[in-house]
């Protein structure tokens, strides 16, 4: 059995566009996550349920899917920050999976994230860079590996990390990635796409 992958929601950010404030402060700005949706087996995983112009735009495609928000038993934070994880609680039957742990209700296991199984054909791996806390969600499909990741903002890179404080890492990192020849890379913000030559490394 392989997993299936659906796109819920495609992020964006507009990061390049934010302007200084008054007194140095930046003005406010709109991003959001890119949400899956992984099925194998049992298991209905959510992906980086973070910010999004509406919660319908998580809500509405998965439930178009069948799927309502109790069935979801898991979610993937691909790290901590707000944009990637502020929609967790849509899903209250969920085992919450990081770097770290896996959490469930009050259960706190610890693990290692790198190779952790959430159902045969899907798995996480560390890929530090984007933060030191960054785990990919990778999927083995019917049409190959799909890996669902925030070491690329969107399919153009950006080529460097405008928050990394570990630029060499990210670079090993999507080299991690692409060695695992996937057939499609979901990042952090932006439209899930085919990796090639140009592909930010």
């Amino acid at each position: 059995m392989t997993a299936t992958f659906t796109l819920l929601t495609s992020g964006y950010d507009l990061f390049d566009e934010r302007n200084a404030g008054i007194d140095g402060r930046e003005q406010p700005w709109h991003i959001a996550s890119t949400v899956a949706l992984l099925r194998d087996g049992d298991k209905i995983v959510v992906v980086d349920p973070g910010m999004v112009a509406d919660r319908k735009l998580i809500l509405d495609p998965l439930a178009a899917e069948g799927m309502t928000p109790e069935q979801v038993t898991d979610v993937v934070f691909s790290h901590h920050h707000p944009d990637h994880t502020l929609n967790a609680a849509l899903f209250p039957n969920a085992r919450a999976h990081d770097i770290w742990a896996t959490y469930d209700n009050d259960l706190w296991t610890d693990r290692p994230a790198d190779g952790f199984q959430i159902s045969p054909s899907i798995r996480l791996i560390e890929t530090p860079g984007h933060t030191a806390q960054d785990i990919t969600t990778v999927a083995e499909t019917d049409e190959g590996t799909v890996a669902l990741t925030h070491v690329w903002w969107h399919p153009h890179g950006p080529a460097e990390d405008p928050t990394s404080h570990d630029p060499e890492g990210l670079r090993a990192s999507r080299r991690k990635i692409l060695d695992l020849s996937p057939v499609l890379i979901v990042p952090g913000h932006g439209a899930p796409f085919v990796p090639s030559e140009n592909t930010p490394v």
